[in-house]
Formats: C-alpha cells, sequence, structure tokens
C-alpha cells in the first residue's frame, strides 16, 4: 500500500516548536519510527511552507497512492484552494491534527479542508500519524 505523508507550514519545526503543544520530537524522526511500525507500507512524506506546492503535491499524490494522510497546519482553516485540490483527485485523504485544534482558539474550529477528507484526526499528537496509517490498513486500498 502506497500512502503519501503532506505535512504543511511550520510543521518542519516539530521538535522545536511550542513543545508543550506539538512535543520535542521532529517529524523526520518519528517518519523513522513510522517505517518501522509498518515496514509493508510504501510511505511518502512531503513538507512545504508554500500553499501552492501542496496544492500541486496532493495533486500529484492523490492520482498514484492508495491514500494520503494530511496536515495542512493553518492552511486547513483558510485554504479552499487545498480543499479544491482534495476533492479533484481519487485518493481518499485522512486529515491529522498534532494538537485537539476543538480545543484551541475560535479559528481553529473551522477546518476548510477536513470537508473534502475521509476523515480527520486531532488530539493525539504524533500518535495520530500511526492511527491513520492503521485505518487505511484496516479499510484496504482506496
Amino acid at each position: 500500500m502506497k500512502i503519501q505523508i503532506i505535512n504543511g507550514p511550520n510543521l518542519n519545526l516539530l521538535g522545536r516548536r511550542e513543545p508543550e503543544i506539538y512535543g520535542n520530537e521532529n517529524f523526520i524522526t518519528y517518519l523513522e519510527r513510522l517505517r518501522m511500525e509498518f515496514p509493508k507500507v510504501d510511505l511518502s512524506y512531503f513538507q512545504s511552507n508554500s500553499e501552492g506546492e501542496l496544492v500541486t503535491q496532493i495533486q500529484m499524490a492523490g492520482f498514484d497512492a492508495d491514500y494520503i494522510i494530511l496536515n495542512a497546519a493553518g492552511y486547513s482553516h483558510t485554504s479552499i484552494a487545498l480543499a479544491d485540490a482534495i476533492s479533484l483527485v481519487p485518493a481518499p485523504v485522512i486529515e491529522v491534527h498534532i494538537s485537539n485544534v476543538f480545543a484551541r482558539e475560535e479559528f481553529r474550529k473551522n477546518l476548510m479542508t477536513a470537508t473534502k477528507c475521509m476523515a480527520s484526526i486531532t488530539g493525539f499528537g504524533l500518535d495520530g500519524y500511526a492511527l491513520a496509517i492503521s485505518a487505511c490498513l484496516r479499510k484496504g486500498k482506496g
């Protein structure tokens, strides 16, 4: 099974930014743990701080991968372009948020991208990605 993980803005700073919210582990280290935990899954990873690059990656991966796991970060609340890209590709998308966005500022409760996703996982820290991969495996090929 091919799963593309796509992370949005500021997630390149995981492990260094707001550890009380996002933890102390950087994503590249966590990705290696995911690859060890799910050795039969072809996991690819992309991160960008640019909305346009994220749209392009969703479009490319959405016709190649079986699933996309997306953490669009701050763009989740504002990006019609990302929501449109999600709805235009055949690969199902699972949205992941490290923090519980519903327990934070009011503006974070509006998730434009989630309206186009198969499911959303919020508030489990980095473990949300493993939960998403497990869900993909249980559902089978998208």
